[in-house]
């Protein structure tokens, strides 16, 4: 739902140079978006990494990895002060934090800008014009979360979801009747995305995400995903006005046969009009053209997550 995140700061009492190697270190053994962004910020400052041990990932939390003997951790603010680390008190609003800290020290912190990805506003109203309810589940503040979903108007956002948050919202809607489609691409969106009646995962997305979904779309562009809502539909439909209008002629020709109105050539007449206005009815689906996506058929059926801020 979102674009990639970038590095846009370093604030920190040390070398920048020094916080952006930590994080470096640990980060690249990580597949997290925001990993990512650390590792992209890196490589363009031309910092050398070498390598991390012992890495550990702490869902909805953060990493952590020794380098050189000393244990590095790298997440959100909580995760930090659970582990000894005093952290300012810092909230923006449409930034992530993160926070880098070296055995019971914090080093400093790496600010990352996020915004919705460019096609994610049309996305949101194309679909929330087809009578869906859509609602933005991410390990965000609420603060951040409520400025994302004001930009692209969803029913409903939740911040500071937790893996098990996610699952939990998700079990809610189903048991309430509701058919519920979820479109994730981390680790944290996994579970999320196995119990929804459909799961949607991203194709840049992480390997776990992707192996959890039923539909994997080939890219990051939402608009495939409605594409994908609207052709479903159109089959739908059509797969109704055929079975329905197969019903209606074949009571029509009952009645009629009962009454003695209808005779061999003119029943003839009936069944092949009828069989050749289905066909083509059925050929309009020929004329659409379906989005670049991967289905996994006969997999179970048992919303962008948290790991950070």
């Amino acid at each position: 739902m979102r674009r990639r995140p970038l590095v846009k700061a370093v604030n920190t009492a040390e070398c920048h140079r020094k916080v952006r190697q930590m994080a470096a270190l640990v980060e690249r053994l990580s597949e997290h978006p925001l990993a990512v962004a650390v590792l992209t910020a890196a490589k363009q400052q031309q910092v050398e990494c070498s390598e991390a041990n012992r890495f550990q990932y702490i869902v909805g939390h953060g990493v952590a990895a020794t380098v050189n003997r000393k244990l590095v951790r790298i997440g959100s603010a909580a995760f930090l002060a659970e582990n000894g680390v005093s952290v300012p008190d810092m909230t923006t609003a449409h930034e992530t934090i993160l926070f880098v800290g070296v055995d019971r020290e914090l080093l400093g912190m790496l600010v990352i800008a996020d915004s919705l990805r460019p096609e994610a506003v049309q996305a949101v109203k194309d679909l929330r014009a087809m009578g869906l309810w859509l609602e933005l589940l991410t390990g965000d503040t609420q603060q951040a979360a409520g400025e994302l979903g004001k930009q692209a108007a969803f029913d409903h956002v939740a911040g500071q979801m937790l893996p098990e948050d996610k699952l939990r919202r998700v079990e809610e809607l189903i048991a309430g009747g509701r058919t519920v489609a979820m479109i994730g691409d981390g680790i944290n969106d996994a579970p999320a995305l196995a119990r929804a009646q459909v799961g949607v995962a991203m194709g840049a997305g992480t390997a776990v995400a992707r192996e959890s979904a039923d539909v994997v779309l080939i890219g990051n562009d939402l608009n495939k995903f409605v594409e994908t809502v609207r052709i479903a539909r159109r089959c739908r439909s059509t797969i109704y006005q055929n079975f329905y209008g197969t019903l209606s002629v074949d009571a029509i020709g009952i009645l009629l046969a009962a009454v003695g109105l209808l005779n061999p050539l003119f029943a003839a007449f009936i069944h092949v009009t009828s069989e050749l206005t289905f066909i083509l009815n059925s050929a309009r689906l020929l004329a659409l053209k379906p989005p670049k996506t991967s289905a996994r058929v006969g997999l179970p059926s048992p919303v962008h997550g948290q790991r950070a801020a």
